[in-house]
């Protein structure tokens, strides 16, 4: 890179870690973004100190001759800029290219419409706890740009990979790719689910035979479906299809691999619950296969990993009413996976008081209903697309528009009972009322603590003590 001139798209965390690769590889750096005034002057400050220029407000390109641009991930390629760049024949690269280029270890990539943040934190736990070097990077909130020094070090870098990155590589190769699953999401960016899918399976691109795909039964099934083939070994993986490699039976995760045969894991004896997780958790098992991890290792660190917030994150019981954050369900299926993963009421009935809403990426709501009408007894709608989900969803279960997260959530305790669980599960973006998912998450969470303190009673249905243990334990586990 050493004098070339190259443009970085994107002063988020992905292009302010790609400017300083760059610049630490002798290139001369220009960083742009359409904003018209930065986040962080102090960043563009520390950049402009460092020897990058940095521009704000840029829509349209200078006539400057470019030799390479780095778009990062939350620019589409029918942005104007780049399709000049195109025009004017300026190779456009990711972060994740770019990063991946300049490691020096082998990594493991793994991408899915839900579940690749847990998953990408199993596969580096159970790395961590059989004594390999790795870190947990990309999409998971740590660029690769930004660790590529410490790959010397590292025996994997495990990746979590989103579509948006993968429409920008070209020589991006994972050792072992793991695909979770593909279901409708991010339609405000993809016109049809092919163009989505298509996205999802350049993780597959360039691997070799002797690389290893890790795919749920029925994303591989959509993946033949439109023509894709995958050119490593494969290993398949699901919680409703019995006939794959690896497969839940009752609680138990089984393999029919010929050199790898019979009960795994138990799932009573893990923190994970719910058939999602029971795929996240055979997607991590067939990595720890591909690598030749021993299996009473990896079942060690399976069976004690606690999945991250904001993920069917169990808040508090107060009164009986479980309050559950699911703030990063930003999709229909991450919704219904869910729903189905909340305790059940006796004789079946429903007992999920449901908060959703945000800003719409283009779902038809229609197709959760049959799930609502088993197990939600009402959902209370806040956001943007709180009149287009109360149409779909009226038909299955009772609709009430709210002006806020928090009116729903007082609306939701007020009539929940016990034995109801009141789950915060958008099913839709945040950034029409909120910073990002974590911040959503966090206003839940602190609200239900103020609900705690005001209650004083914890978990269970004691006396109205405010030291009594239940209360102290769910105050305590609020705050870390």
């Amino acid at each position: 890179m050493e004098n070339k001139r190259v443009l970085v798209m994107g002063l988020g965390i992905s292009g302010i870690a790609a400017a300083r690769l760059l610049h630490s590889r002798g290139a001369k750096v220009t960083i742009v973004d359409q904003a018209q005034e930065p986040a962080s002057h102090a960043e563009s400050e520390d950049l402009r100190r460092a020897g990058i220029s940095v521009r704000w407000g840029i829509k349209s390109l200078s006539r400057e001759p470019i030799d390479l641009a780095v778009a990062s991930p939350g620019i589409p390629l029918d942005n104007p800029v780049i399709s000049e760049l195109k025009r004017r024949h300026v190779p456009v690269i990711g972060e994740l290219e770019l990063g991946y280029r300049h490691s020096y270890c082998l990594n493991i990539a793994i991408s899915g419409t839900n579940g690749k943040t847990t998953t990408t934190e199993l596969v580096s736990t159970v790395l961590s706890h059989c004594h390999r070097k790795t870190i947990a990077a990309g999409n998971i909130g740590l660029p690769l740009c930004s660790v590529v020094e410490q790959t010397r070090e590292l025996d994997f870098l495990t990746l979590e990979v989103s579509s948006f990155q993968l429409e920008t590589i070209e020589y991006f190769r994972p050792s072992v790719a793991v695909l979770l699953n593909i279901t409708p999401d991010h339609l405000d960016r993809y016109s049809t689910m092919r163009e989505y899918t298509l996205a999802k399976a350049r993780l597959f691109l360039n691997q070799q035979d002797f690389d290893w795909a890790i795919i749920q039964k029925e994303a591989l099934a959509q993946l033949r479906a439109h023509q894709i083939s995958i050119p490593s070994k494969v290993i398949t993986f699901s919680a409703s299809d019995s006939t794959a490699d690896l497969y839940l039976d009752r609680g138990l995760l089984i393999s029919r691999l010929p050199d790898w045969p019979g009960p795994l894991l138990n799932m009573d004896q893990c923190l994970l619950r719910g058939p999602h997780n029971a795929e996240n958790l055979m997607a991590t098992l067939a990595v720890g296969r591909t690598l030749r991890l021993p299996l009473e290792q990896v079942s060690e660190a399976l069976k004690t990993f606690k999945s991250a917030p904001h993920r069917c994150e169990l808040v508090a019981e107060v009164n009986g009413v479980q309050f559950v954050n699911d703030s990063k369900a930003t999709n229909l299926d991450a919704l219904h996976r869910a729903v189905q993963a909340m305790r059940r009421a006796p004789g079946a009935q429903p007992n999920i008081w449901l908060l959703a809403g945000g800003r719409d990426k283009g779902f038809s709501f229609h197709e959760v209903g049959p799930a609502l009408s088993e197990r939600v007894k009402g959902a209370f709608l806040f956001g943007e697309t709180r009149e287009k989900i109360r149409a779909a969803w009226s038909l299955f279960t009772p609709c009430t528009v709210v002006n806020s997260l928090l009116e729903a959530l007082a609306e939701a305790a007020r009539h929940a009972a016990p034995g109801d669980v009141v789950l915060l599960s958008p099913a839709c973006s945040s950034f029409d009322q909120f910073r990002n998912y974590q911040h959503r998450g966090e206003v839940f969470r602190n609200a239900v603590i103020q609900r705690v303190r005001g209650t004083g009673r914890g978990r269970g249905r004691g006396h109205h003590n405010p030291n009594d243990a239940g209360n102290q334990a769910a105050l305590i586990e609020l705050k870390t």
